[in-house]
């Protein structure tokens, strides 16, 4: 056996031998838990609803696309790519410490406990569902604000359909001990309704 075919045989052994590890939020998604709580405690100081920053804002316009009752909307015609940009922390002027770093994942309920990787809503394409982001991010509208802000984009594929997803958050700060995730970091979790409309 040639030398270079050794080294690969050798590095597929051992990482056939090595723990598989995730980093939150994919261990949800390689799970079936149906929140961040089945392993953190929502133990933080960042309780103040009025604090909280959840927002969803059309990246092009930089529109939020939250509705009156609090949960968000994002349409889009079928084949159409539309990005959003979630955006997440707490606002300026807020005495708690503030988070260090942000998780967040986009996740249909009905699809947790199936075995597919894919937890977003079927028939829709999309390229970032799920992020864990250190705080520090800028976006116009929330100047002074201590957040995250990350890009999503989306497609309502041939059989796509409208859905209802949750987006799960969590604002941390520390880190957990490793083995016990309940251990070591302070979290406080949220969860906002997004509907998912197709325009045909």
């Amino acid at each position: 056996m040639k030398p270079f075919a050794v080294a690969i045989a050798v590095l597929g052994v051992m990482a056939m031998a090595a723990p598989l590890r995730a980093y939150p939020p994919a261990v949800g998604i390689l799970g079936n838990s149906k929140t961040c709580l089945s392993c953190h405690v929502n133990n933080g100081p960042w309780t103040d609803g009025a604090k909280t920053l959840i927002d969803i804002l059309d990246k092009e316009s930089g529109q939020s696309l939250r509705q009156a009752d609090g949960s968000f909307l994002i349409e889009a015609k079928r084949g159409q790519t539309r990005t959003v940009l979630t955006v997440i922390g707490r606002a300026k002027g807020d005495t708690a410490t503030p988070p260090y770093r942000n998780a967040w994942l986009y996740i249909d309920p009905m699809q947790i406990e199936t075995s597919s990787l894919a937890k977003f809503a079927p028939g829709w394409a999309v390229n970032l569902p799920m992020s864990c982001r250190i705080v520090g991010d800028t976006v116009k509208g929330y100047e002074g604000a201590t957040i995250t802000a990350l890009p999503m984009t989306i497609r309502p594929l041939d059989d796509a359909r409208d859905a209802t997803i949750v987006l799960q958050v969590m604002l941390t700060r520390g880190e957990s001990v490793k083995g016990k995730p309940k251990e070591g970091m302070l979290g406080n979790y949220f969860e906002r309704s997004v509907r998912l409309k197709v325009l045909n």
